[in-house]
């Protein structure tokens, strides 16, 4: 998968387009590029599949008014 194409994909999982973003192995350090820098990296998280894939959800992170 291209750069363009994973982070059309990364945004589309910020934006709520999609559910879920499976990245496959050979996919990751394009994808892991992305991830770095991105503001909201805190909140996609990952999970293990098996052969090296990974499924990213957002799962926001709520603010304490502390």
């Amino acid at each position: 998968m291209s750069h363009e194409e994973m982070e059309k994909q990364v945004t589309e999982l910020v934006d709520g387009q999609i559910q879920e973003l499976l990245v496959k192995k050979e996919d990751f350090m394009t994808f892991r590029t992305i991830w770095l820098s991105h503001p909201r990296k805190d909140e996609i998280i990952g999970e293990a599949k098996l052969h090296g894939e990974v499924v990213y959800r957002l799962v926001p992170i709520e603010k304490s008014n502390m």
